[in-house]
């Protein structure tokens, strides 16, 4: 009786949260997040090393006006006249968008991948319909922003802020135009004073490359992205912290630069991982030919497979020679092996006996349907712990590209390695395993809960070595998490977690020597 009645509370509870996050209307959250105030703003970010460009004057900015000119004159009148008459939206505005231009797109973003992480539903024939890039409108909406998809919008996002704001703190050196307050005494300041110049808007630089990163993620949701655009404009204008002319050197900055990142997305290979029919045939029958076990969708009808070619996307920090040889992990225990058997028996004990401890870490990690997916969790758990350090845009832009690429190379090791040895999941080869969170449609080795959240703790680490413990714990609770909730066997998370770490210390390579260090 007592079990029964701790599944229902589980129950209850899960379905609670299943309710919050079906909620797919997107507004601002309402917090009291301090204005950015940085400890230091960096003034040498100009010469760190972007990921795309080839340097920081790849998109020429032209020269500001003069701060005694007319047309500057008037462009401070405009915050005035603004600042004259301020609603409660208007100031409710500023406070949100001061907390940083990075920190609130990366939450829009997590908000919108939440969002489109919706599995279409099958077709009255059995079979299952495919998002449209081409009508993102229609059933299934594009994108299925799945884990893969998910962590790939993360690092190009991220990474094209990033360049974009290396370029902008290089004008901003170049051509050093005070801020208005600086210039005219009179404006009303509604955020922390800064010294770093104003022009280009590092704000509108990262609204810029975010905008048009989104059209290429998200094209089905671009009145939406626009008004935030809108208002993240506005609210730097009636703040007092930049001119109008400041918002458009800045927005069309990020807009070029962000078109560089889009023209490598659309020749990664992402667009074709889906794969089709024979492929998928294919991979079943080879995984039969090796004498094993293969997977097969547990869902009724049979899903396709999740993105079965995504080991084949471009990665960000190493090529698919060092991939294939450093970073994959060797083959599972054979299906028909003891240890495979004795794997086995250890899942099926933690899904016979669970604990209200295992079962808080299964949902505390599931972030499944729904939800902002493994790598947006992990945006969430770094973007609460930047906003403590008081990083400058730019090097919140740095951290976040660091942690996103790392997320999206995790990503395709763990595709490759899934697709490569289509190994079973636990429930499948023992139907008296019950699964205590939902059942992903991919094949269970390796794991990616365990392979993102190792490569994201090992990079954060590095970032906040004061917290590198904290990270590696909060890791390895995710990984252990997968095994808890009976969706994977313990090779599955161990050799995930080893590979993450793997994936992590690329990206510590790169932060070492990309100059901001």
């Amino acid at each position: 009786m007592k079990k029964i009645i701790f599944f229902l509370v589980i129950l209850i509870a899960a379905t609670s949260l299943l309710f919050v996050a079906c909620n797919k209307n997107i507004e601002n959250r309402t917090d009291n997040t301090a204005a950015l105030n940085p400890a230091n703003i960096d003034l040498n970010a100009g010469t760190w090393k972007p990921v795309l460009l080839i340097g920081p004057t790849e998109f020429p900015v032209a020269a500001p006006i003069a701060t005694n000119s007319p047309d500057y004159i008037a462009q401070i009148n405009e915050i005035k006249t603004w600042q004259a008459d301020l609603t409660g939206a208007e100031q409710a505005s500023v406070k949100y968008w001061s907390a940083g231009a990075v920190f609130r797109w990366n939450e829009i973003l997590r908000e919108l991948v939440a969002k489109h992480n919706l599995p279409p539903y099958q077709n009255p024939d059995g079979t299952y319909p495919a998002p449209n890039a081409n009508n993102p409108l229609a059933y299934p909406q594009f994108p299925f922003a799945n884990p893969p998809y998910a962590a790939r919008a993360y690092a190009y996002f991220s990474a094209a802020q990033y360049d974009a704001l290396v370029a902008a703190w290089y004008y901003k050196m170049l051509y050093n135009r005070p801020a208005p307050y600086t210039v005219d005494a009179t404006v009303n300041v509604l955020i922390p004073k800064s010294t770093l110049p104003s022009y280009p808007s590092e704000d509108a630089v990262v609204e810029g490359a975010a905008v048009e990163m989104l059209k290429l993620l998200f094209p089905g949701d671009q009145d939406f992205i626009q008004q935030k655009a809108e208002e993240h404009k506005r609210a730097r204008i009636i703040a007092g912290a930049n001119v109008r002319s400041d918002i458009e050197a800045g927005e069309l900055l990020g807009k070029q630069v962000a078109q560089k990142f889009v023209t490598r997305a659309r020749g990664d290979r992402a667009g074709t991982a889906g794969g089709n029919q024979t492929v998928w045939t294919q991979l079943e029958t080879d995984c039969i030919a090796r004498g094993e076990v293969p997977w097969i969708s547990q869902e009724t009808p049979k899903r396709p497979p999740m993105l079965p070619l995504f080991g084949k996307v471009k990665t960000f920090l190493f090529d698919s020679l060092t991939m294939v040889t450093q970073i994959r992990p060797a083959a599972p225990p054979s299906t028909s092996s003891q240890q495979f058997k004795d794997e086995t028996n250890e899942v099926l004990y933690y899904s016979q006996n669970p604990t209200r401890e295992r079962m808080r870490i299964i949902q505390f990690w599931a972030d499944g349907v729904a939800t902002f997916t493994p790598p947006g969790h992990w945006n969430a758990i770094a973007a609460e712990d930047f906003l403590k350090q008081n990083f400058s845009e730019v090097r919140w832009a740095r951290n976040m590209a660091l942690l996103n690429m790392a997320e999206m190379d995790a990503a395709v090791v763990c595709w490759d390695a899934k697709f490569t040895y289509f190994n079973p999941r636990p429930s499948q080869v023992d139907p008296r395993i019950k699964t205590l969170t939902g059942l992903p449609n991919f094949p269970s080795y390796i794991s990616g809960h365990s392979i993102f959240s190792a490569a994201a703790a090992t990079i954060l680490g590095h970032i906040i070595p004061a917290r590198a413990t904290d990270y590696t714990n909060m890791a390895t609770e995710a990984e252990m998490s997968r095994l808890y909730g009976a969706i994977h066997y313990r090779s599955d998370i161990e050799k995930g977690f080893t590979a993450g770490v793997k994936v992590g210390n690329y990206a510590i390579q790169r932060a070492v020597t990309d100059g901001a260090e």
